[in-house]
């Protein structure tokens, strides 16, 4: 089959129950996004003394030939982006900041380029690779906009009211080294660096290189706004061989992946004393509460379960309904489910696209295999589709689960959710919780105070009400992570930016020394600042 067949043509035989999104006609192939100048565009730059590709999980094809890093090639990035940072930090900050507001301009106006690549090296639907631009351009312009007030020099206090002045000054820590994942490869690259560079640092960044056109493509476009090239570095291989070495040089490591490979991120910097911020795995849970909307809840559902095929840190894999609406729940939700449109054509119109790598579908095959064998119903799904592509499979729904059940307990990360069914507020909320991870949560119900009451019990870092993830995520001047094992620090917010930069205190004392003086001896200096003390208290001062 050619390239252009498998993006416009998908087979009739279909051997499930999801109907095929139809491709437009003339719709773009592989070969017409990924040319050899687009390449040759989008690799200036990369350190890398040898050769690797990466490949389209629609088709399994290869889409480009790519630079790959070695150990040394990792610290000449480096060297390179620590060169040039003190110039770029030494710029105003609104200097900095206009970059990003260029840069959220281009992205808004030639967002078909990206969402192509995103497309063709993610597999997922046209939609949700729109996702990913939405997330882009609103980190841009918040931190466009908001930089300047995050970084400004603040007063605070002295230690001696008036004669003590203090201001807090953020200062860059340097060269960031970022790890960035194949689900998300503009958000979780240019996304959580953008902040980074307007904080005056230097970026090392290691992509995943099966994802890896869509973060140069980014490169690319922060340059054309402005960036000086050699600020953003892209290094490229294995994760096992070049990570470390990003973990190795960096001033600060930003990592979003497994909780596995996080800890092992983090013992690398600890051992280092650099700071390190990780957005690790999920196993997020939907709450439906008895007197939630049930329509709503059921489309919204299908949002929150199968968004990018279930490849989103923070999508539902745990569904909770009451047991008053669990029926009704259960067949609005699985009709949907099973209307879902899977597609592979780099255009609008499929609900749900493919998986993105073979051991994505080993894992999603091998959780809901296991869970029919033990027990468990299939209520949707539950099938691979390779008529539409080799990654497809169907989003699929259980119901029945339970422990030792593997997709009871462990991240899925695929189209699967399992039902649940519970009687009350105090219960669904023990088992909300029963889980390592702590990422995401959402509750659905028509009280918005009690929404807000379950919302505040559970130990997820961000929790949505008549919503899956879409509103907490995209408000981005609130911070996003997760609790327990699902990782250390926040995106977004003034945590998304100050993360990035050092706390200086400068303190300027005036007129008299914090010391004995005017003749005052020892004695008579404690006494007198234990006066001082007390009439602080007494006014109130801090």
């Amino acid at each position: 089959m050619t390239d252009s067949q498998a993006l416009t043509s998908p087979s009739a035989a279909a051997v499930g129950t999801n109907p095929v999104a139809a491709a437009p006609a003339g719709v773009r192939t592989a070969a017409d996004v990924v040319t050899p100048e687009v390449i040759a565009q989008l690799t200036r730059g990369v350190v890398g003394s040898g050769r690797t590709a990466n490949h389209t999980p629609f088709t399994g094809e290869k889409l480009a030939d790519l630079p790959e890093s070695t150990p040394e090639d990792v610290a000449t990035a480096f060297e390179r982006a620590r060169a040039a940072q003190p110039a770029w930090a030494a710029l105003p900050v609104r200097t900095r900041a206009a970059v990003l507001l260029r840069f959220h301009d281009l992205v808004i106006g030639r967002q078909s380029e990206v969402l192509d690549l995103i497309q063709l090296e993610t597999g997922k639907a046209r939609l949700h690779a729109h996702e990913e631009v939405q997330a882009v351009a609103v980190a841009a312009r918040h931190y466009g906009r908001k930089a300047s007030a995050y970084l400004k020099p603040k007063r605070h206090t002295g230690v001696v009211p008036t004669l003590t002045k203090v201001t807090e000054l953020r200062q860059p820590r340097g060269v960031i080294g970022q790890i960035a994942p194949w689900n998300y490869p503009f958000e979780l690259s240019v996304g959580d660096a953008l902040p980074a560079f307007v904080s005056g640092n230097a970026v090392v960044m290691k992509p995943d290189t099966e994802t890896a056109l869509t973060a140069l493509w980014a490169r690319d476009l922060l340059i054309e706004a402005g960036l000086p090239p050699e600020v953003f570095q892209v290094v490229l291989g294995d994760g096992p061989v070049v990570g470390p070495e990003v973990v190795k040089h960096a001033d600060y490591v930003s990592f979003t992946g497994s909780t596995r490979t996080g800890r092992e991120v983090a013992q690398g910097a600890a051992a280092r004393l650099v700071g390190v911020s990780l957005e690790l795995g999920g196993k997020n849970a939907m709450l439906v509460l008895a007197d939630a909307d049930v329509e709503k809840a059921a489309a919204g559902a299908v949002r929150a379960c199968f968004s990018s095929a279930g490849q989103l840190c923070i999508s539902i894999e745990r569904l909770y309904v009451h047991e008053s609406v669990a029926d009704d729940f259960v067949e609005r939700f699985a009709a949907r489910t099973k209307a879902m449109r899977l597609g592979n054509s780099l255009a609008y119109g499929a609900d749900m696209g493919s998986l993105v790598g073979e051991r994505q579908l080993e894992t999603v095959s091998r959780h809901v295999a296991e869970a029919v064998e033990k027990g468990a119903e299939l209520v949707a799904g539950g099938v691979a589709r390779p008529d539409i592509g080799p990654l497809f499979y169907e989003p699929t729904i259980l119901d029945g689960v339970e422990a030792p059940m593997a997709v009871c307990t462990e991240e899925t990360f695929g189209p699967v959710v399992s039902i649940y069914r519970f009687r009350d507020e105090d219960e669904v909320v023990e088992l909300a919780n029963a889980t390592p991870y702590g990422l995401n949560s959402s509750v659905w119900t028509k009280d918005s105070k009690r929404g807000h009451r379950v919302a505040a019990r559970l130990r997820t870092g961000t929790v949505n009400i008549n919503e899956g993830y879409a509103p907490a995520y995209g408000s981005v001047q609130s911070p996003m992570g997760g609790m327990k094992d699902s990782g250390l620090g926040r995106r977004h917010g003034s945590e998304g930016i100050l993360k990035y930069t050092e706390a200086q205190t400068v303190a300027q004392q005036r007129l008299i020394p914090l010391a004995p003086s005017f003749g005052m001896d020892d004695e008579k200096y404690a006494a007198f600042m234990s006066r001082s003390l007390k009439a602080m208290k007494a006014f109130r001062l801090r």
